[in-house]
């Protein structure tokens, strides 16, 4: 196991970086494609994909929220254009304390996307594997699976773009980053170097003044793209624990379908977690 780290997060050292079972296929699974792009609109623009990583348990609005802000903001200013987001939940393996089991929440962002998105996307691929996956591996999974066995994006004239991802976070993840002994450096030069970002700032925050305070994120500050909330949302899943806990209503903190399948499931009943996401609050 990695040093543990009072934010919940494991570092791995070099060791531990190259035993990760990234690349393994989970017996049965199946990488979603059916809501990506066929095409670009624009054909001079880079195809782009959003990952969100993090606990789901359960998946809130705000998580739906924070990728159609992302979305608003490459329809209006950038060379990228956006041609399907995915959520990533974490595996059982993370051992967060009241994590709900990983079908269960893969289940629930299912739900929440399957008929009020046209775009998103679950791959469950990180939630079935037998180990902890860092964020790293997780994105250069998702790389193997749109640049190398889809092949990137065929254009009209028989070209190939390759599919740029970028990680969707909130504010804090970005202050993670920031940590010592909570992030590897060849981590954060492989997220944001070979990747990027995609930040949902949240009100009363700045993340620019942040990055300038530390040497890697501002060596890869090309690469990291912030917006800000304009209507502050502060749902977390850790809030919708607690209210299912105490027999306090949860609707409109979470889709219907979502809410029914907490309580048809008998989900958060009992135990309360209080521990952060390895990933963000804002994705809890």
């Amino acid at each position: 196991m990695g040093e543990p780290i009072t934010d919940g997060i494991s570092r791995r050292n070099s060791t531990e970086l190259d035993s990760s079972n990234g690349g393994t296929p989970p017996p049965g699974y199946h990488f979603p494609t059916n809501k990506l792009a066929k095409a670009l609109q624009d054909s001079e623009k880079t195809p782009l994909v959003l990952v969100a990583c993090g606990s789901y348990s359960p998946v809130t609005y705000l998580h739906l929220r924070m990728f159609e802000m992302a979305a608003d903001y490459f329809n209006l200013h950038s060379r990228y254009e956006l041609i399907g987001g995915y959520f990533s939940p974490v595996s059982d393996y993370y051992q967060k304390e009241g994590l709900a089991p990983a079908h269960h929440r893969v289940k629930m962002c299912e739900l929440a996307t399957e008929t009020s998105s046209t775009w998103l996307m679950v791959d469950s691929w990180e939630s079935l594997q037998p180990s902890y996956q860092r964020t790293a591996v997780v994105l250069d999974h998702f790389d193997e699976e749109l640049n190398g066995n889809m092949g990137g994006m065929k254009m009209p004239d028989g070209s190939v773009k390759k599919i740029q991802i970028l990680l969707l976070a909130g504010g804090d993840l970005i202050e993670s980053m920031g940590k010592k002994d909570v992030w590897a450096s060849e981590d954060l030069h492989h997220i944001l170097g070979h990747f990027g970002c995609m930040v949902i700032e949240r009100t009363g925050t700045d993340v620019w003044e942040f990055l300038l305070s530390h040497d890697i994120l501002y060596e890869h500050k090309d690469n990291i793209h912030v917006v800000k909330q304009v209507i502050y949302n502060d749902i977390s899943s850790t809030k919708v624990r607690l209210f299912v806990k105490r027999k306090m209503s949860i609707k409109y903190l979470v889709p219907d379908a979502v809410m029914r399948y907490i309580f048809d499931n008998s989900l958060y009943c009992t135990k309360l977690t209080r521990k952060r996401d390895y990933v963000s609050f804002a994705f809890d």
